[in-house]
C-alpha cells in the first residue's frame, strides 16, 4: 500500500522544519493532518491557521478515536524520545508508522526526484533549485529545510511530476532515497556522534552517490566519480566566473556543456551563494528550462530566513544567519569582511551540540577569531548531554580575540546592548534566533 492511501496523518514533532513542510504536502492532498510538537513557535502556529490540528502535550488523551491501524499513517522524527507516551501507544496498537525519511524516499520516489545533499549548503541550494522550477512553471513540488522568503514557507507545490528535497546526511536518512538527479555540494565531517570518523563519513555519502538513477552533480573536487561538476572558476563542467557586484548584488557567467551563459544576477550576498547558485542553475539546464528563464527566477530569489537575512536600522547593519559549523562560519565571515571591509563587526554565536564543538574545537576557535568583538553563548545541547570539559568558557580562551565574552542566552540582548558596533551577527542552529525580534525592536528605538 502506497503512503498516499491513508486518510490521517499523525506527526509526532511536526513542528519540525522537515517534518512540517511533509505535513503541508499531505494537507495539499486533502488528507486529515494532526499531530504533537513540545514547544508552541511561529511556524506551529502557522500550519494550525493552515487547518492542521496541533496539541503540545505528550498525552494519549489528544490522539482522536477516529484514527484506526487502517485509516492512519504514524510519522515521527528521530528527535523523539523513545518512552514518549503517543509514540509508544502507536507501537503498542501495531499502528503503521514511519520515519519522516522514510514517507519522503516514498513520496519523491513516486516522481521524478531531485535531491540535494552536503554537509554545506543543501538548503540554499534546494531553495534556489526549487524556486527556479516553481517560476519557471513546472509541475513541482519542494520540501525545503528553510523557509523561502519569497513564499513564507518551506513548502511549494505546483505540481507532481518534480521533486526537490534536501537529503539530509543526520543519521543516514539520505541513504533511504533513490533520486533522480541528485546534488552533493560539500563532505566536511560532520554528525561525529552517529558516524565513527571522518572515513566512515564520506563513504556514506559516497554510498548515497550510487543511489541516484540519472545524473549526478557535485562540486569538483569532491571525491565522487561518474558526475558532472560544477564551482566557481574551476574549470568545472559548470563553471561561474566573471563574478562581479554591482550596486550590492553578485553578477556571474556561466560555462555550461551547452555554451557560456551571461549576467546571472544573485541578491543572496556571498561567493559561496554564488557557487550554491552554480549547482542549482546546472540541474535546471539538464532539465531544459531556458536559461532566460533561469535566470529570471534567480534574480528575484530573495533568500532563506535565516540564511544571511540582512536589516538596515539607525546606521546599524543587523545580519542573521544559520552558520553553526567553522566552515559556514569562515564563509559567514568571509562574506562580512567582504560587504563591510571597514566596519567593527560583532559577532554573537551559539555552539550547537557538545559533540560538535569537541570535534571542531579548534576550527571554532579559529573561525571565531574573525570577529572584531565576540560575545559566545552557552552551548545549545539540542539531544546531548554535558560532556566534561566542552564548555563556552573552555572554548572563549582558545578564541584569539582581546574583546571577548561568555553569557546565557536570557543575558544576550543586554550584553548587546553594551557594545560598540557597526554591524550586528548573531549565528548558531539553536535558539539562539530568538534573539531576532528583539535585536530588531531596540535596534528600532535608537
Amino acid at each position: 500500500m502506497s503512503v498516499l492511501d491513508k486518510t490521517y496523518y499523525y506527526f509526532i514533532g511536526i513542528g519540525g522544519i522537515g517534518m512540517s513542510a511533509l505535513a503541508r504536502y499531505f494537507k495539499f492532498l486533502g488528507k486529515e493532518v494532526l499531530g504533537y510538537d513540545r514547544t508552541l513557535t511561529d511556524l506551529t502556529i502557522k500550519l494550525e491557521k493552515e487547518g492542521i490540528d496541533i496539541h503540545y502535550e505528550d498525552d494519549i488523551k489528544f490522539i482522536p478515536k477516529e484514527l484506526t491501524v487502517e485509516n492512519t499513517l504514524v510519522i515521527y522524527t528521530p528527535a523523539v524520545p523513545s518512552d514518549h507516551s503517543e509514540y509508544q501507544f502507536f507501537i503498542n496498537n501495531n499502528f503503521e508508522i514511519k520515519k519522516r525519511s522514510e514517507v519522503l524516499g516514498e513520496v519523491t520516489d513516486a516522481t521524478y526526484g531531485i535531491a540535494v545533499a552536503g554537509t554545506h549548503g543543501k538548503t540554499t541550494t534546494s531553495s534556489i533549485l526549487g524556486h527556479i522550477l516553481h517560476d519557471a512553471d513546472l509541475e513541482s513540488t519542494a520540501f525545503l529545510g528553510g523557509v523561502l522568503e519569497n513564499y513564507n514557507s518551506n513548502f511549494l507545490f505546483k505540481g507532481k511530476k518534480y521533486t526537490v528535497s534536501e537529503a539530509d546526511e543526520f543519521d543516514r536518512s539520505f541513504l533511504k532515497l533513490s533520486p533522480k538527479v541528485a546534488i552533493i555540494t560539500s563532505m566536511d565531517a560532520d554528525h561525529l556522534d552517529i558516524y565513527k570518523d571522518k572515513n566512515d563519513f564520506e563513504e556514506t555519502f559516497i554510498e548515497f552517490s550510487k543511489k541516484v538513477t540519472e545524473q549526478l552533480f557535485v562540486k569538483k573536487g569532491l571525491p565522487i566519480e561518474n558526475s558532472l561538476t560544477y564551482g566557481i572558476e574551476l574549470g568545472a563542467d559548470y563553471d561561474a566566473f566573471n563574478i562581479r557586484i554591482i550596486d550590492g548584488f553578485y553578477h556571474f557567467d556561466v560555462k555550461t556543456p551547452n555554451g557560456i551563459y551571461e549576467d546571472f544576477t544573485l541578491k543572496h550576498p556571498g561567493k559561496h551563494n554564488v557557487e550554491n547558485a552554480t549547482a542549482a542553475i546546472a540541474v535546471a539546464d539538464y532539465l531544459k528550462i531556458p536559461a532566460e528563464k533561469i535566470k529570471s527566477a534567480l534574480e528575484n530569489f530573495l533568500g532563506v530566513k535565516r540564511r544571511f537575512n540582512r536589516w538596515d536600522i539607525n546606521d546599524k547593519v543587523y545580519i542573521d544567519d544559520y552558520a553553526h559549523h567553522p566552515v559556514e562560519l569562515n564563509a559567514l565571515t568571509t562574506s562580512l569582511k567582504e560587504m563591510f571591509p571597514d566596519k567593527r563587526i560583532l559577532g554573537v554565536f551559539q555552539p550547537h551540540l557538545f559533540s560538535r564543538t569537541r570535534d571542531f574545537w579548534d576550527e571554532f576557535a579559529k573561525s571565531l577569531s574573525q570577529f572584531d568583538e565576540l560575545i559566545l553563548l552557552d552551548i545549545y545541547p539540542a539531544r546531548e548531554l554535558p560532556i566534561d570539559g566542552i564548555t563556552s568558557e573552555n572554548l572563549l580562551k582558545e578564541i584569539d580575540l582581546k574583546e571577548k565574552e561568555v553569557c546565557s542566552l536570557s543575558e544576550g540582548l543586554e550584553r548587546i546592548k553594551t557594545k560598540s558596533f557597526d554591524v550586528l551577527v548573531t549565528a548558531g542552529a539553536g535558539d539562539v534566533s530568538t534573539l531576532v525580534q528583539p535585536i530588531k525592536t531596540w535596534l528600532n528605538e535608537d
